[in-house]
């Protein structure tokens, strides 16, 4: 059996307040707007102290945390995520002073306007299908050693095409039981998230323009496998926006099978399928530009939300 003797020391550390539900309402006009945000702060520091003695003097509580998320949605405003992520960050980073690196994630669910007399109403929304966007915001030091990182993203984005996908000439072994097929139904939960170069960035359209990037080629491309269509988006997200220095990108296959009818003597020519939730194929890619700039501690994440 091996024996370890070395000495016991703690290792990397961090703490913050995790799921901040902040609904953010502009009521300068009749016609108000929403934000509805989930934001998580994590903060790394001179914290040992507290770890090895019980000693909170240089410990920012969690609640002010809380406090600052809040009324930083009114000082700052939330009319890009990422900007009010980088405000919170820098804040952590240049005010308070044990403070060596801040990481702020937020998700934002998406509302639509409920349509009254064909116009959508000043003041009334409904919830707006699953997929939730999220950003991911790391401030690190000060000064000449301030670095900044801005991770986009998205997440429950269900897409699903009939056609043009297909599953052949793979590797098989005694257990492979799975039939090639040359036409089948390919489905995705996508999460996609995407760092990007600099601060200077439309975050809006920017988010839009990817995403409506990614699922252009998810519909287009003739797949020969899901990782040959991850890449090709990727790839063309990257070209279309030089701001990004990569992508990465995670799709459980949601599949589909043929149902059998032939025991009732009913054709079925890939029309009728048995949607099957798990088990899954989970496949994940990530494409980057040979100069992208270092991603430091951009893809650590705090909550699971990176």
């Amino acid at each position: 059996m091996t024996e370890l003797t070395g000495k016991i020391v703690l290792g990397p550390h961090r703490y913050g307040k995790a799921e901040n539900r902040v609904v953010r309402i502009v009521r300068d006009t009749d016609r108000h707007t929403i934000r509805d945000l989930n934001v998580s702060s994590c903060l790394r520091g001179d914290f040992d102290a507290a770890h090895l003695d019980g000693d909170q003097s240089s410990v920012l509580p969690t609640d002010t945390q809380k406090q600052t998320i809040y009324s930083y949605a009114k000082e700052k405003g939330v009319e890009f995520v990422e900007e009010y992520g980088l405000a919170l960050a820098r804040h952590f980073v240049d005010d308070i002073e044990p403070v060596g690196a801040a990481r702020i994630e937020i998700e934002e669910y998406a509302w639509e306007r409920v349509v009254v007399d064909g116009v959508g109403h000043d003041h009334t929304w409904t919830r707006k299908g699953s997929e939730v966007r999220t950003a991911a915001i790391t401030v690190q030091g000060t000064g000449s050693e301030r670095k900044e990182w801005v991770i986009g993203g998205l997440k429950d984005l269900v897409i699903l095409k009939s056609t043009g996908s297909e599953f052949r000439g793979f590797l098989t072994d005694p257990y492979t039981v799975l039939e090639p097929t040359t036409d089948r139904i390919m489905a995705t939960s996508l999460e996609a998230r995407w760092r990007f170069a600099g601060t200077d960035v439309d975050w809006d359209e920017t988010y839009a323009g990817i995403r409506a990037t990614l699922c252009e080629v998810f519909a287009t491309l003739h797949s020969k496998a899901l990782q040959q269509t991850l890449f090709e988006m990727g790839k063309a997200a990257l070209e279309r926006y030089p701001v990004l220095a990569e992508i990465r990108l995670s799709a459980p296959n949601k599949h589909h099978f043929t149902y059998d009818l032939e025991r009732f003597g009913v054709e079925n020519a890939n029309e009728v399928f048995h949607a099957d939730d798990r088990p899954y194929g989970l496949i994940q890619a990530s494409v980057l530009r040979e100069d992208a700039p270092d991603a430091g501690i951009a893809w650590e994440p705090y909550t699971g939300a990176v």
